[in-house]
């Protein structure tokens, strides 16, 4: 198709810059992988099988969602939302009733609600699991991939997302990215993590990858999925790269519906299987299915989570991993579009999936997969597969020694103040100058000490920072201007760009954080307006880099990339404008011209310094 060869095109003429930006390849962590088990140890766990009843071992498969910030005393609000999805009253009454070997936290499920908090429902949490008849401890896990994806926050310490650490280009930074979170994860009792994310983001109009992608180019994503493999599983917890066989090139966002790669075969080798290559060989203890259809790899046409082609003939057999595969989240559209909620979870197993992650209907799916095993239609032998590269990776994780965390380990860790420096080192190397034009950046306090901060405002990724705009403006107080700050939100109506052009007047100059700016977008008319105010106009791109593109031609005086809006980012962007840090980041992906997708605008390595 034009629009993909397109994309290859660009991508081929600009993959060296990014490579030279992450040259070298990472050697396997020094630590064994948690899956990795000796002869005595799969004789113990084997044992542990051997012993469950049928509805102890299903149960082992399933990461289920609960409602509440305590295992045993949630609110009565969570109580009820328990009661109406799930049928129990509490996470430890789920646990006793179906036997989970996991649960993912959520913020919107109020358990993330602050450190102390999180390390004592993940010790109840376990509590529970103990007080099983097999005392097999759970996986504890959550979506922590930094950047625009972040379930647990302030204090804990925030880090730049994946296409930040690609602007970077860093692998020692990038690591030691991965390696914080992990630690601070370790302390909360969170042992899995869904991080990195392994797609390559070939495909601007992604709606659903985007920011979370490390860049366009496939080796340097390899490179930098390998480094926070070794970061997260170097803390002690476990990494999971997603999403296989990789969502990098969608129109389509899988969770409202399912989408369609029309990549052949030879371009899932050259574009989307380097990265997972490169996280099976640094010992990636989980890997994570996408709801996708990849027709060249499974002519069915089934999505990725269902298909034994691509789960069983390609991942296990062809690239030889042998770790958990775990399910992208069962309640999204993309994989309950072609089959019923009963069917999914059991055509899951017989694809070659261990672990089945928050299916929409526990009951449901968990009774399914209990009939199919007791039919034949999945034998036992195969879901025993499954629970032993489960217990392995417990075992690996040293759970079965002991799975608790303590309240000294959480002020010791989360949030330390070297932590949140290095934060902050690193977020500053991935700031991404694309424009500057007329040379105004850095702003001085002498000339441009006057400040105004519009633009847009979205809800914080883990709803501990921001507003954006708030945080900006503070941050540029704290480096000697006056900044007031002014939401225009993502759509700014004409009262707002009125107000904000008539706060312009006597400014030295205007900060406009946008937003996934469209050739329609009311930003665009915004900033247009503020330019003709004649006051200087830096815009800051807050989540995608291409804003950009469809900013070119307003007269703007200076344009920068900070991929996404939480605090950290944020803070880097305005000691970049005031001239307190370099800007060392370069694209990590191509941005096109707005008028002429075929032609690139900016090429993966762009990127300007002072």
């Amino acid at each position: 198709m034009p629009h993909r060869t397109s994309r290859r095109t660009l991508l081929t003429a600009t993959a060296a810059v990014t490579a030279a930006a992450a040259t070298g390849a990472l050697t396997p962590p020094a630590v064994a992988s948690s899956h990795s088990t000796n002869a005595s140890t799969d004789r113990r766990l084997r044992r542990i099988i051997a012993g469950m009843s049928l509805e102890e071992k299903v149960g082992q498969l399933f990461v289920m969602r609960v409602y509440g910030h305590s295992a045993t005393d949630p609110d009565q609000a969570d109580i009820d939302a328990n009661l109406k999805e799930i049928g129990v009253r509490t996470a430890a009454e789920l646990i006793s009733t179906y036997h989970v070997g996991g649960i993912i936290y959520f913020t919107w499920a109020h358990n993330t609600r602050d450190p102390h908090q999180i390390a004592d429902l993940s010790n109840g949490l376990q509590r529970a699991a103990l007080a099983e008849r097999h005392r097999v401890p759970l996986l504890v896990s959550t979506d922590q991939e930094h950047g625009i994806v972040c379930r647990v926050g302030e204090p804990a310490t925030l880090l730049p997302g994946a296409m930040a650490l690609g602007a970077g280009g860093s692998r020692s930074d990038t690591r030691r990215a991965a390696w914080i979170a992990g630690a601070e994860l370790a302390a909360l009792g969170i042992n899995q993590n869904y991080a990195p994310d392994a797609d390559v983001n070939v495909n601007p109009a992604n709606p659903v990858i985007g920011v979370r992608s490390f860049g366009s180019d496939p080796d340097a994503v390899a490179d930098l999925v390998a480094a926070q493999v070794k970061g997260y599983q170097g803390a002690g917890i476990a990494s999971t790269a997603k999403h296989f066989p990789g969502h990098g090139d969608t129109n389509t966002d899988s969770h409202t519906g399912l989408p369609v790669i029309n990549h052949t075969r030879a371009q899932w080798e050259e574009l989307d299987a380097p990265p997972f290559r490169a996280a099976i060989r640094a010992r990636i203890d989980s890997i994570m299915t996408a709801h996708i259809v990849v027709p060249a790899l499974d002519p069915s046409e089934d999505p990725a989570t269902l298909s034994r082609p691509i789960l069983t003939g390609i991942l296990r057999e062809e690239l030889g991993y042998d770790g958990v595969v775990v399910t992208d989240s069962l309640g999204m559209e993309g994989v309950r579009t072609k089959y019923g909620d009963d069917r999914v979870p059991v055509l899951a197993l017989l694809a070659g999936v261990d672990q089945l992650l928050n299916p929409p209907n526990l009951s449901v799916a968990w009774n399914a997969v209990l009939e199919a095993v007791r039919s034949g239609e999945i034998s036992e032998a195969r879901i025993d597969e499954s629970i032993l590269r489960i217990l392995r990776l417990k075992s690996g994780l040293g759970l079965f020694r002991d799975p608790f965390v303590s309240h000294r380990g959480v002020e010791r860790t989360v949030g330390s103040r070297a932590h949140r420096a290095a934060a902050d080192r690193i977020a500053e190397r991935t700031t991404t100058l694309l424009a500057d034009p007329g040379s105004l950046l850095p702003l001085s306090r002498r000339t441009h000490r006057n400040l105004l901060v519009v633009g847009a405002d979205p809800a914080s990724p883990s709803g501990t920072t921001g507003p954006p705009t708030g945080t900006l403006a503070h941050a540029f107080g704290e480096l000697g201007f006056s900044a007031r700050a002014l939401s225009t939100g993502t759509a700014p109506n004409q009262a707002k760009i009125d107000e904000a052009v008539a706060a312009a007047e006597g400014k030295d100059a205007v900060v406009v954080a946008t937003y996934n700016v469209t050739a329609s977008s009311s930003q665009r008319t915004l900033v247009t307006a503020l330019v003709a105010t004649g006051v200087p106009v830096v815009t800051v791109a807050i989540r995608n880099p291409y804003d950009v593109a469809h900013l070119t031609g307003t007269g703007v005086a200076a344009s920068l990339a900070a991929y996404s809006w939480t605090d950290v980012e944020l803070r880097a962007a305005a000691r970049v404008i005031a001239g307190r840090a370099e800007p060392e980041g370069t694209l990590p992906v191509p941005v096109q011209r707005a008028d002429d997708p075929t032609q690139v605008l900016y090429p993966v390595g762009h990127g300007l310094s002072y």
